[in-house]
């Protein structure tokens, strides 16, 4: 993990990026596609969404989440990216989804930088990589 500056417009010129955003997309489908079947199940998917912590943590503190709010929580994310409802995600699920809830990201940080704890293989991380290696170029 690392502690990034990032804002909107980071998020947004990495989605317009698309060969970019594309690859660490890609990446990202391959490494949780366990089975390397070319579809996430719901199983393949929730390691991901538990990664999230949506609900363990309130201001940074751990707090104990309903378990069954959680389950309902983690049921509908997994909809939310199934969007022919048929219980799994193929890559071009994954990238939609993915890109919309990045755009939604981008507008509610808009354009004032926030620090934000970011993990090393992340595609957020990713759109900071970039931004940082074109201001270096």
């Amino acid at each position: 993990m690392s502690v990034e500056m990032l804002d909107g417009a980071t998020i947004v010129n990495f989605l317009q990026d698309e060969e970019a955003f594309s690859v660490s997309v890609c990446k990202r489908f391959a490494h949780l596609d366990t089975d390397n079947d070319g579809l996430l199940s719901y199983a393949e998917m929730l390691k991901e969404l538990q990664s999230l912590r949506v609900l363990e943590t309130h201001f940074g503190i751990d707090v104990e989440p309903d378990p069954d709010e959680l389950a309902r929580v983690y049921e509908s994310l997994f909809v939310q990216f199934d969007h022919n409802l048929n219980g799994t995600i193929d890559l071009d699920e994954f990238k939609k989804e993915t890109k919309q809830m990045m755009l939604a990201m981008a507008d509610g940080l808009g354009f004032l930088p926030v620090q934000m704890v970011l993990e090393e293989d992340s595609i957020l991380k990713k759109a900071v990589e970039r931004e940082s290696n074109k201001v270096v170029a």
